[in-house]
């Protein structure tokens, strides 16, 4: 237990609320309601993201350059995506910035007309620049091409039955007969890629990209078969190709098979939230605390399958440290799993509200249950 009249140490590692808040506007908003309770807490504010949207301004937080690169989307038409460079040389590429699920423009066409070719291009231009290590954030993609449009973008080519060169989307891959690899870029082979990501998923099959992730990317129920099946040809002509076999490996179906692609060129893959842990130095953060507070905006069971809250959460006990959740919602049927790790789950909404009001209102909120849960931690008038 805490020492109600020391100086609290409290570290604070939240994922965004998405569609609200950042990770760090939701770590200042708990940071500024514990000021309030106990205004000599030491706070700490460690920012997190799983591999998703915010990745990239996670992994910048504690120093690094942040690039923007020119590229297509999914849907073709070129935009402005942010990258990043770090102190070791490596490069960040968040794949919500390339063809990400909340760009309208991407968002604009039929799924199986979007394609990748942007995230290669990105790798193209950072290699160009002396990149030789990349790290590949794999959330919220809103593509399906098995990542056939990022290797079309480091110079792959496939090709119909008359020779004819197919765009990298899953209404060409069907027709595709071969692939021509003698193009590629061959300084991909100096170069090691991570692949950020919690999906543990094959590329195809009823437990692959398709069938269980592109239902949220607006492929229809009756679009499921023939798009999977665009993708197993896919991988039927690629693995020979490229001299490997990855449909079946853990990670292959994220980002709508970016995973795959990602494997097909010798990648690692690492649960994102640990490699932003390790990035943003959670482990020293932890040193010497006595509480960590962490979230997102909806915390249920999936947060213990390598969500940011949990990876900060299994550091915390790892040290000795007491872990919160503090998230804008919690599943209650999730309560009994959550509390196995958590001490405590908490929502800050102070009753039933609408929606629109607990995003508004959602840094007012946080800061208002952070000073109650510090005021709770380490009350004071008891010890008078």
């Amino acid at each position: 237990m805490p020492n109600p009249s020391s100086a609290p140490v409290v570290v604070i590692a939240p994922d965004s609320f998405k569609g609200s808040l950042s990770a760090e506007e939701v770590a200042q908003a708990i940071a500024n309601g514990i000021r309030r309770a106990r205004a000599d807490a030491t706070v700490r504010i460690c920012p997190m993201a799983d591999g998703g949207e915010g990745t990239l301004d996670a992994m910048l937080a504690r120093g690094g350059e942040r690039r923007t690169l020119t590229v297509r989307g999914a849907a073709g038409p070129a935009r402005d995506a942010a990258t990043g460079l770090i102190g070791d040389g490596s490069a960040i590429i968040e794949t919500a910035e390339v063809v990400g699920i909340t760009d309208p423009v991407g968002m604009g066409v039929a799924v199986e007309e979007r394609s990748t070719r942007g995230m290669g291009e990105a790798i193209r231009a950072l290699l160009d620049e002396g990149v030789r290590r990349f790290y590949v954030a794999l959330g919220g993609s809103s593509t399906n091409d098995g990542g056939a449009g990022l290797l079309v973008g480091l110079g792959l080519r496939i090709l119909d039955a008359q020779g004819r060169e197919l765009e990298p989307t899953p209404e060409q891959l069907v027709r595709a007969t071969r692939i021509d690899a003698s193009q590629l870029d061959a300084r991909v082979a100096q170069a090691s890629f991570i692949g950020m990501s919690d999906v543990d998923n094959p590329l195809t099959g009823e437990h692959g990209a398709t069938a269980i992730f592109g239902p949220q990317k607006g492929v229809k129920p009756d679009q499921l078969v023939a798009i999977d099946a665009a993708l197993a040809r896919f991988a039927d002509l690629l693995e020979p190709a490229l001299g490997r076999t990855a449909r079946d490996l853990p990670g292959a179906g994220a980002a709508g098979g970016l995973g795959f692609a990602l494997h097909m060129l010798g990648a690692q893959f690492e649960a994102g939230a640990e490699v932003v842990a390790r990035q943003i130095g959670l482990d020293d953060a932890l040193q010497g605390a006595d509480w960590l507070i962490t979230g997102e905006g909806r915390s249920d069971v999936q947060t213990l399958h390598g969500k940011a809250p949990f990876i900060a959460c299994r550091h915390a006990r790892a040290a000795g440290v007491p872990a919160t959740l503090l998230s804008g919602a919690v599943d209650p049927t999730a309560l009994p799993r959550l509390t196995e790790h958590f001490s405590g789950c908490f929502s800050p909404a102070p009753g039933p509200i609408t929606l629109e009001t607990a995003i508004r209102d959602a840094a007012r909120l946080l800061a208002n249950e952070a000073e109650q849960l510090t005021r709770l931690r380490y009350d004071t008038r008891s010890m008078r």
